[in-house]
């Protein structure tokens, strides 16, 4: 229906790994009563809802279960997309980028849309959360910028600011002494992110010819009669986009 060939520039996926490196080296130190470091653990991060590994972490309460989820550790999934018309600019503007000496590929301006992240952690004490939330805060102020490769084809790197919107929390601590205990500490963030169309290609000019004309009935086509042709030509002829070159300007009289 949109007549156009098929594209894909992975941009969901981009910032889906890109928001999940942010949060994947978080560590959470347990130490002796003197101070020393007894246990350091690496969080693991992993996508998928919260309500999967609340499904996992209840239904199999024993704690020599294979299945067993370990906590502390955190999660994350998109929660919504819309579209941003504060970033809107011409949607005529166009991209190039030169791709052999003879084409160049080109591609309209991207359309601006906002990606909504929740980002959970969950612990079964309240000190390995509160570390993990410690060394997340700070780096937020609180937009965290973050850059993807988002059109390999025309060199297109985008930076977008990833906003940390707020931190919910909630301590699930009912039941009897075999019912597990989760704290939950939920960030809500927004990716401001570009979607881009497909990419064409076409041939680079190399020759412009303007021609002066006697009257206007020749510009109307009742007559032919040129007086005089002006021909520009980059000199080199094989000259690409970004080689040092000059210009070749010819006069000629065709119908002098």
């Amino acid at each position: 229906m949109l007549g156009q060939n098929h594209f894909y520039h992975e941009t969901v996926r981009r910032c889906v790994i890109a928001f999940g490196s942010v949060f994947n080296d978080i560590q959470v130190h347990r130490k002796n009563a003197d101070g020393s470091v007894a246990q350091s653990l690496k969080i693991p991060l992993a996508y998928g809802p919260k309500q999967k590994f609340l499904a996992r972490l209840y239904e199999n309460p024993s704690l020599t279960n294979t299945h067993q989820i370990t906590l502390p550790r955190m999660g994350f999934e998109i929660t919504g997309f819309n579209y941003d018309g504060q970033r809107k600019v011409n949607k005529l503007n166009v991209k190039r980028n030169l791709s052999t000496g003879n084409n160049v590929k080109r591609q309209y301006t991207s359309v601006p849309y906002n990606f909504n992240f929740s980002l959970f952690i969950m612990a079964k004490n309240q000190e390995d959360a509160l570390q993990i939330v410690e060394q997340i805060l700070p780096f937020f102020t609180p937009a965290f910028t973050l850059t993807i490769n988002a059109v390999p084809d025309m060199n297109i790197k985008d930076d977008f600011p990833l906003i940390l919107d707020g931190l919910s929390y909630e301590d699930d601590y009912e039941g009897d002494f075999a019912t597990r205990r989760s704290i939950i500490y939920t960030m809500t963030f927004t990716a401001k992110v570009n979607f881009y169309g497909p990419v064409s290609e076409q041939g680079v000019i190399k020759t412009v010819v303007a021609d002066a004309f006697l009257d206007n009935a020749a510009i109307a086509g009742t007559s032919s009669t040129v007086t005089s042709r002006l021909t520009t030509t980059p000199n080199p002829t094989t000259a690409d986009s970004d080689d040092d070159y000059g210009f070749t300007e010819t006069w000629t009289e065709p119908n002098g």
